[in-house]
């Protein structure tokens, strides 16, 4: 998998992006690919954040899997920073070969380069394949989380 290359997303990679965000029984239920203007803008503020980390996988000179670490700096844990990995998606073209796997480790590898002493992340309760993807990672399911939505 040498030919895989993950780095920072730049605008032109939106619309794959979004193309994988749509991709999965929940997302299609959420995303609209039809109007990029609301993903252009939320890109704009991430890439304007120094604490977000919206990445990409590409092989071939095509997007095929992404995710967004964030950086949180925090109190508990005697100051602790702390990551949060979030939209971890993998083209379906190339689900299966270990490129979850390789972006994962690329997330708790920076999270340690930032000085970040816990990573975190959530999944929706009805994604038994990735929760048993996460665990065979070495994340433990630890809390229960709640969202709101407003």
């Amino acid at each position: 998998m040498s030919d895989l290359e993950i780095r920072p997303a730049v605008a032109a990679d939106v619309e794959a992006i979004v193309a994988m965000l749509v991709d999965d029984s929940l997302g299609a239920q959420r995303e609209s690919p039809d109007d990029l203007g609301p993903y252009l803008a939320a890109f704009e503020r991430l890439a304007d954040d120094p604490h977000q980390h919206l990445v990409v996988a590409v092989r071939a000179d095509k997007v095929v899997g992404t995710l967004q670490l964030t950086i949180i700096p925090g109190l508990s844990r005697r100051g602790a920073m702390r990551s949060l990995i979030e939209a971890v998606r993998v083209h379906a073209d190339e689900r299966g070969g270990g490129l979850g796997t390789q972006l994962m480790e690329w997330a708790v590898e920076e999270s340690r380069r930032q000085g970040c002493q816990l990573v975190q992340l959530t999944s929706d309760a009805t994604r038994t394949d990735a929760h048993r993807f996460y665990k065979r990672l070495g994340f433990k399911a630890s809390h229960v989380g709640f969202k709101k939505n407003l």
